[in-house]
């Protein structure tokens, strides 16, 4: 008796070995500790449900929100809110322009020397009678209200404003429309993505 049980552990063990221990496969980051915590792969990306029940071609991984942003997003609401009102400007295309900018990073630094949320210039900073662009709500503010100014240049033309927030209304009065330019192209992109999202998510 004895030796049937060993001998069925030992083919059990066998077992395991050949099928590599067939456990489900879950969902998990592991803590500092060894303890295991479930949910997303990617923490990083974020979705509203109801989102995902809106547009059910959404999908994670189309959207990657940082933590920073996503609390970011969430503590400068109410400045967001307050500028975009001021200035007549839909809050959710100011919260996409943060986002495609910054990424919600109120100490962003671009190469070309743009700063904060809404990545201004020193001169457009100084112009606008910002102190300190890594201020949000000073940051905030001029930045909603320089892209008011643009709208008002291009006859409320939404893309071509935001064209001339990245690339210079100089260069959209040059080719007379969005400026051929990778980065231009693309930057729009990105803001009417998460425009989208804003509008429909958040």
């Amino acid at each position: 008796m004895k030796l049937s049980i060993i001998k069925l552990a030992l083919w059990l063990v066998v077992l395991l070995l050949i099928t590599g221990g067939f456990v489900p496969a879950i969902n998990e980051n592991r803590k500092p500790d060894g303890s295991v915590q479930e949910g997303l792969k990617n923490p990083q990306t974020f979705v509203p449900q109801t989102l995902q029940d809106k547009d059910p071609k959404v999908k994670k991984e189309n959207i990657p929100f940082s933590n920073r942003s996503i609390r970011g997003e969430r503590s400068f609401r109410p400045i967001i809110q307050n500028a975009a009102s001021r200035h007549d400007i839909d809050p959710a295309l100011v919260k996409a322009i943060i986002m495609a900018e910054s990424d919600y990073n109120p100490r962003a630094v671009s190469k070309k020397g743009a700063k904060g949320l809404m990545q201004l210039m020193p001169v457009t900073a100084r112009s606008l009678g910002v102190d300190d662009a890594f201020n949000p709500e000073q940051n905030i503010h001029a930045g909603v209200r320089y892209f008011k100014t643009l709208l008002r240049q291009f006859d409320g033309d939404e893309k071509l404003a935001l064209a001339a927030y990245n690339a210079g209304s100089s260069n959209v009065r040059h080719y007379k429309g969005i400026p051929p330019f990778k980065d231009t192209k693309r930057y729009l992109k990105k803001v009417y993505r998460y425009y989208d999202f804003y509008k429909n998510g958040s």
